[in-house]
């Protein structure tokens, strides 16, 4: 498989000096169920820390939604109790959505999954959306009738419950489990780990051979989501696709994870949101 090369792509992201926000793109992030907010606020310092013009938050905890928090720069939206997610989505107008981190599993995660999955634009999927698709057959459904791209962004155990199989399975043909993600879901798929592998339905499989150890700690991948998510709400303007976004993202994830190394961060002790830092200065050094 070859290897993933994605930094030119970085150039597309240099502002014009009469840049303003809107052409930035709005992210809308939906996740953080009781006990779990915090992926949901990693995946906005990923996609805060890398640029995009509007990160906004519907937060499934309540009380997490009000706590005061440190990044004012947010738009933190109490959703705990939406009884129609379609009318919230359509009214946050998103170029771009992500729905997944810190989820949970309630039936109000189901529906606004279910609403997210027909939603026209890019949109990303991780953790316990992952989840919800695995049990719930017509979410598969949906998602292989999907017309506008999407990005799954699985880890080993994920895959293997969306596969029917099990993770030592999944590890031991990383480039077989990955083909059959993409051939069942007829989506981009980010099937993270160890070299993490790249693919989509129309282009080659690609392993990222950067990256290091200490990206093994909690939000990592909550923050990979967001930027992601950021990246392609960046590219409406830019002129990066949702498939270039993802193959960007997977890429400056793990260099900015090197750099920190290199800088004495790690690789014990990394933490996700110092790796969202990090990511902010790889952008800008294109």
């Amino acid at each position: 498989m070859p290897n993933l090369n994605a930094l030119a792509l970085r150039s597309r992201l240099i502002r014009k000096p009469d840049a303003h926000k809107g052409d930035m793109g709005k992210v809308l992030l939906v996740g953080g169920a009781p006990g779990m907010a915090g992926a949901i606020f990693l995946s906005a310092y990923g996609s805060l820390y890398s640029g995009a013009g509007w990160t906004m938050i519907g937060v499934l905890d309540s009380k997490s939604a009000h706590v005061q928090i440190d990044q004012p720069e947010w738009m933190v939206q109490d959703i705990s109790e939406v009884v129609n997610a379609h009318d919230f989505i359509e009214h946050m107008q998103p170029d771009c959505l992500a729905i997944g981190p810190g989820l949970g599993l309630s039936d109000q995660a189901l529906q606004f999954l279910e609403v997210g999955l027909a939603f026209t634009g890019p949109l990303i999927l991780d953790a316990d959306a992952l989840n919800l698709i695995a049990d719930y057959p017509r979410l598969s459904q949906l998602l292989r009738e999907r017309k506008d791209p999407c990005t799954i962004t699985p880890h080993p155990g994920e895959a293997a419950r969306l596969l029917g199989i099990s993770a030592q399975q999944i590890q031991a043909n990383r480039s077989g489990a990955i083909q059959l993600l993409i051939d069942l879901f007829h989506c981009y798929v980010v099937l993270k780990g160890h070299h993490t592998l790249v693919g989509s339905p129309n282009d080659a499989i690609y392993t990222c051979n950067v990256g290091n150890p200490g990206m093994a700690t909690g939000g990592m991948g909550d923050v990979l989501t967001g930027l992601i998510a950021s990246l392609a709400a960046q590219g409406i303007c830019h002129h990066l696709n949702l498939w270039e976004a993802t193959c960007l993202a997977v890429e400056l994830h793990a260099r900015a994870a090197d750099q920190l190394v290199e800088a004495g961060i790690g690789p014990n002790g990394m933490t996700a949101l110092e790796l969202a830092k990090a990511v902010r200065k790889f952008i800008n050094q294109a």
